[in-house]
């Protein structure tokens, strides 16, 4: 990815973030963090990677967001000076997940050493 590319993400990934804490009013998507964005490189998409406190409904919450997507989108347009502002995919982020689960079986062998 391009250094343009690259601090677009995290441009979008900040203002994503506010507009979510800010200005939706779903119940469904009150706990999302949006962790990064992944553009592609003539800028028609973005992959919007986010995790929840609340994991029990993953499918609802995914749902939800991609239905407020165009209107993130919009207020997207009036925040952030692009020529041309990319379609919002959002997917759950499972690297939290397994990062947990990869700390867990480090600290179990840790305690079979000992």
């Amino acid at each position: 990815m391009s250094i343009k590319l690259d601090r677009l993400g995290h441009i979008l990934t900040e203002e994503i973030s506010k507009i979510i804490s800010e200005e939706i009013k779903d119940e469904d998507i009150n706990f999302v963090t949006i962790t990064a964005v992944d553009i592609s490189s003539d800028l028609s998409y973005a992959k919007v990677y986010f995790t929840n406190l609340i994991d029990k409904d993953r499918d609802k919450v995914i749902k939800a967001l991609n239905k407020a997507s165009s209107f993130i989108r919009s207020q997207l347009f009036d925040r952030v000076e692009i020529r041309k502002m990319p379609e919002l995919t959002f997917i759950y982020d499972e690297s939290i997940e397994y990062g947990q689960k990869i700390e867990k079986i480090i600290e179990d062998i840790h305690g079979e050493k000992e």
